[in-house]
């Protein structure tokens, strides 16, 4: 019997899965993405997982037909790496994907795509409702998209299309983004540096608070939601939010956008509804539905695991379910 193997590598965490030739899932793994010291340890932890998720199968590796890996940017296709990542430290500069899992299965048949890429495959592949027109967009540790244009997924010449967290929205650039440019969509949105906005927020606005500002996490903005200066976060946030969306809707004119990663996940209705509230009222064109992914937190791996299913494609066989 043919295995296939997806792998979801994510700023903090990793994932694995081992599914049959039906697309079953059949093992799985997961483990935090180290920091450091080199990028090899984070191209070690990818490995780890996807043993992990073979042994959980009662598989070996060796019998992997194929795998897919949905990663964090920007990549280098042809090398098959990870180059200088914006949300791990500076010492980590190369990670090493493609190679080492193709050593590990004993196959050439390895797919490596951005993250929002994988988690736009994994949604046309296994959601409910698939238009040629859609965007999966990601808030988590950064903000990225998967963009489909009449059928047609948009990867990009070297499979970065889609870094739309780093598109400028503001052109004070009043925020840094972890890349290091300034007024980014991500230096304001992300999970990341929602703290840092509220901290900013807080000395510039005068903004009174009972949240913890020096160990402070999105999380707490999040729970905090009646404290003034999370409310007045919170409602920059959905600003930015909403003109990101904006921007997006007027470059590709999607049906639907499908919103996932952590920040969406864990609040979907404080993430959401403001955008849905606000979006009409900055567009020229179709206001898409703005839903939040049918895949949940495994939206990614289940594109890579596509991706591994087809032959780096991710497009449905006619009639498959």
């Amino acid at each position: 019997m043919a295995y296939y193997v997806g792998v979801d590598l994510g700023a903090t965490n990793v994932r694995s899965v081992v599914a049959d030739a039906r697309g079953e899932v059949v093992g799985r793994a997961r483990g935090s993405t180290p920091t450091g010291p080199t990028g090899i340890a984070v191209t070690e932890a990818v490995l780890d997982t996807v043993r992990a998720a073979c042994a959980d199968a009662d598989v070996k590796p060796h019998r992997v037909t194929a795998a897919g890996i949905g990663s964090f940017g920007p990549l280098d296709l042809a090398a098959g790496t990870v180059e200088q990542p914006a949300n791990l430290p500076d010492a980590i500069e190369l990670i090493p994907l493609t190679g080492p899992v193709e050593n590990l299965i004993d196959s050439e048949e390895v797919y490596l795509h951005n993250d929002t890429i994988a988690g736009l495959i994994g949604e046309r592949f296994y959601g409910p409702r698939t238009p040629d027109d859609v965007v999966y967009l990601t808030m988590s540790t950064g903000i990225g998209a998967g963009v489909a244009v009449d059928g047609n997924v948009l990867k990009g010449w070297d499979g970065n299309a889609g870094e739309v967290g780093h598109m400028t929205l503001d052109p004070h650039g009043n925020m840094t983004c972890g890349c290091g440019s300034p007024g980014h969509w991500e230096a304001y949105c992300s999970g990341d540096n929602i703290p840092r906005y509220a901290r900013h927020l807080a000395e510039r606005d005068g903004v009174s608070t009972d949240l913890p500002l020096a160990d402070l996490q999105a999380a707490d903005v999040f729970e905090a939601a009646a404290d003034p200066l999370a409310a007045h976060t919170l409602d920059r946030v959905a600003d930015w939010n909403t003109l990101g969306m904006a921007n997006l809707c007027h470059a590709y004119a999607p049906i639907v956008v499908y919103v996932g990663g952590s920040v969406a996940l864990h609040n979907p209705d404080t993430v959401l509804d403001p955008i849905r509230e606000r979006l009409a009222d900055h567009l020229l064109v179709n206001v898409p539905d703005v839903e939040l992914t049918t895949l949940g937190d495994e939206v990614v791996v289940k594109g890579a695991l596509a991706s591994a299913l087809t032959g780096g494609t991710g497009e449905r066989a006619a009639g498959r379910s």
